[in-house]
C-alpha cells in the first residue's frame, strides 16, 4: 500500500499496531444506535423553537433541506467508510486525497467542533435550570451552571474510559428512551392543542421570507441538529464488516432521525399558544420550549418526562459525542497534526483514552466563554460542514484513482460528489457573516500550522503540498468575503438570490480543481 507523498501512511508500523488494538465489536444495531443518538441529541429540545422564530412555518422546509444535504453528503461518507475503513477516518480521507495542508485545515475544524458536546451539557442544565433556577438565567448558564456542566463532561468522559463493548450496551439503552420521548410529545401535542391556523395565520406560511429557510439551517440549529450522522463511519475501524453495515447504519439512523425531526417542528408550531404568537413568530420565547407547552396544555406527566428527558437526550449526544471526538483527535494524532503520544490506543481498553483527556480540556474550554446553546451550535455546524465539503473531494479523488475498489453502494458516485460539495458550500454560506467572520478565520490558522509542522518535519514537498491544498484555503477566503458581501447577515451587496447562485457557481468551479489536484499530485492512497 502506497501513501500519499507527505501523508501518513496507514501501514506504517507505529500507525498500523494502534489502529490494531481498536476492538472490532459493533454491528449494525449498535452502529445505528450510535448514529441516531449522535443526531437526536439537545437539537430536539430547542431547534424546533429557534427555526421557528427565524423562519416561522416555513422551519419546516429547513428539515426537508437538511435532511436531503445529509442524505447526499451520507453518500459519500458510506462509500468512503465501507472502502477505506479506519478509526476516525473522515480525518483521515481530506489527508490521503489532498494532502498535509487540507488535512491541516479540517484537522484544526475538527478539533474546534470537539467544542459542539459543550452544546449538549449546557441542554442538559437548561433544562435542569427549570428545577433549579440558580443554574440558568439571562438565557445563559450562571456560574453555578457551568460548573455543573464541567461536572458531567468529567462524568461521560470517564463512561467512555472502559470500551467500546460498554460504550454500545449504554448507548443502546439510552437509545430507546430518546425515541420513546419525543414519538409521545409529537402525538400528545398534536392531540392535545394542535391549531393547523398557526401554518398560515401570523404572516403566512412564510413570514419572514423563503431566505429565512436558509439562514434557520445554521442559526436556527437545525444543520448542527441532523449533523451526527457520520459517526457509524468514525467508528468504521471497530466495525463488524463495515462493507455492509456502515451504509445501513448511516442511512438508517438518518431516515428515522429527520422524521422525528419534523414531527416535533409541526407539533410545535401547532401547539404554540396564540397569547405567545402576538409579536409574531420572531417574538416567540419559551426557555424550555416542549416543557412549557405541555405545562400550558395541562400535560403535567409529559412535562416531567420531558425534562427528564432533557437529561437522557442530549447526555445521550454527548455521551457519544465524547467517543467520536477522541477518535477523530486519535486520527489526527495519526496525521501527525497533533503529537503521536495521542494516538495511543489503551490495550485493555481498545480506546484512545489520551485523545479523549485532551477532549476533555478543549470542552472545558468551550463551556467557559459560550454560556447558551445557540451560541455554540451556530458555530460549531459550520465546523463540521467543512469536513463533509473535504469528503466530498476526497470520495471522487479516490473514485478517479482507484475506480475498481468501489463498494457499489453508491452508483452515481461522479454525479452525487460535486452535488455534495455544492450543498455543502451552500449551507456553509447560509450560517452568515456573524458566525463566519468567527468560524473561517479560526479555521484559516490551519495554514500557518501547516507551515510550521512541515518545518519541523520536513515530510514530503512543500511546493507539491501547497498546490494540492491551495484550492481549500482559495474556497474559505472567497465564502467568507462573499459572506461579508451578501444577504446572510452581511452588507447586502450582493442581494438574494443573486449571491447564493454566486457562491453555487463558485463551489461548481472550484469542485474540479480540487479534484484534480489530488488525482494529479498525489499518488493511490493507503487503504
Amino acid at each position: 500500500m502506497t501513501a500519499a507523498p507527505g501523508a501518513p501512511d496507514a501501514s506504517d508500523t507505529e500507525v498500523g499496531a494502534e489502529e490494531g488494538r481498536l476492538r472490532r465489536r459493533l454491528g449494525v444495531g449498535g452502529l445505528t444506535a450510535i448514529g441516531f443518538s449522535n443526531i437526536v441529541g439537545s437539537g430536539w429540545l430547542f431547534a424546533a423553537l429557534y427555526a421557528a422564530q427565524i423562519a416561522g412555518p416555513a422551519a419546516i422546509l429547513a428539515w426537508v433541506a437538511a435532511g436531503l444535504l445529509c442524505a447526499l453528503v451520507a453518500l459519500v461518507m458510506v462509500e468512503l467508510g465501507a472502502t477505506r475503513p479506519e478509526g476516525g477516518g473522515t480525518v483521515r480521507w481530506p489527508l490521503y486525497a489532498s494532502g498535509r495542508l487540507t488535512g491541516t485545515v479540517i484537522g484544526v475544524s475538527v478539533l474546534l467542533a470537539v467544542g459542539a458536546t459543550s452544546a449538549e451539557l449546557t441542554a442538559i442544565v437548561q433544562y435542569a435550570g427549570y428545577y433549579l433556577p440558580w443554574l440558568y438565567s439571562d438565557d445563559e448558564l450562571t456560574g453555578w451552571g457551568v460548573v455543573a456542566a464541567l461536572l458531567l463532561s468529567v462524568v461521560l468522559t470517564a463512561l467512555n474510559w472502559f470500551g467500546v463493548r460498554l460504550f454500545g450496551t449504554l448507548n443502546t439503552a439510552v437509545t430507546v428512551v430518546k425515541v420513546v420521548i419525543p414519538v409521545l410529545t409529537v402525538v400528545l401535542l398534536v392531540a392535545s392543542g394542535f391549531d393547523g391556523g398557526h401554518l398560515t395565520d401570523h404572516g403566512g406560511f412564510a413570514p419572514y421570507g423563503y431566505g429565512a429557510v436558509l439562514t434557520a439551517l445554521a442559526g436556527g440549529g437545525i444543520v448542527y441538529s441532523v449533523n451526527g450522522f457520520q459517526a457509524p463511519v468514525d467508528f468504521s475501524g471497530e466495525a463488524r464488516n463495515p462493507r455492509r453495515t456502515i451504509p445501513l447504519a448511516v442511512l438508517g439512523s438518518i431516515a428515522a432521525a429527520v422524521l422525528l425531526y419534523l414531527g416535533l417542528q409541526v407539533a410545535f408550531l401547532g401547539a404554540v399558544p396564540d397569547s405567545a404568537l402576538v409579536n409574531g413568530w420572531s417574538g416567540v420565547n419559551f426557555e424550555s420550549p416542549f416543557g412549557e407547552l405541555a405545562v400550558a396544555l395541562n400535560l403535567g406527566f409529559l412535562a416531567a418526562l420531558l425534562y427528564a428527558d432533557a437529561v437522557i437526550s442530549p447526555g445521550g449526544s454527548a455521551y457519544v459525542g465524547v467517543a467520536v471526538n477522541a477518535r477523530h483527535t486519535y486520527a489526527l494524532a495519526k496525521n501527525r497534526l497533533l503529537p503521536r503520544a495521542l494516538m495511543r490506543v489503551h490495550p485493555g481498553s481498545g480506546v484512545p483514552r489520551r485523545a479523549m483527556a485532551l477532549n476533555l480540556a478543549v470542552m472545558v474550554v468551550f463551556l467557559l466563554p459560550f454560556r447558551g446553546w445557540q451560541d455554540i451550535v451556530s458555530v460549531m455546524g459550520t465546523m463540521y460542514l467543512l469536513l463533509y465539503l473535504a469528503a466530498a473531494v476526497a470520495a471522487e479523488v479516490f473514485r478517479r484513482r482507484e475506480p475498481d475498489r468501489l463498494s457499489g453502494w453508491v452508483p452515481g458516485l461522479r454525479w452525487i460528489a460535486p452535488i455534495a460539495f455544492l450543498f455543502s458550500t451552500e449551507f456553509i454560506y447560509w450560517s452568515g457573516w456573524e458566525d463566519l467572520r468567527l468560524a473561517l478565520p479560526l479555521v484559516l490558522l490551519g495554514v500557518p500550522l501547516f507551515a510550521l509542522l512541515w518545518r519541523t518535519d520536513r515530510i514530503g514537498s512543500l511546493t507539491g503540498e501547497l498546490r494540492r491544498g491551495a484550492w481549500l484555503v482559495a474556497h474559505l477566503l472567497v465564502l467568507l468575503l462573499l459572506s461579508g458581501l451578501g444577504s446572510f447577515d452581511g452588507a447586502d451587496v450582493l442581494p438574494a438570490p443573486w449571491d447564493s447562485l454566486l457562491v453555487g457557481a463558485w463551489a461548481l468551479a472550484i469542485f474540479p480543481i480540487a479534484v484534480r489536484s489530488g488525482v494529479r499530485e498525489t499518488s493511490p492512497a493507503a487503504s
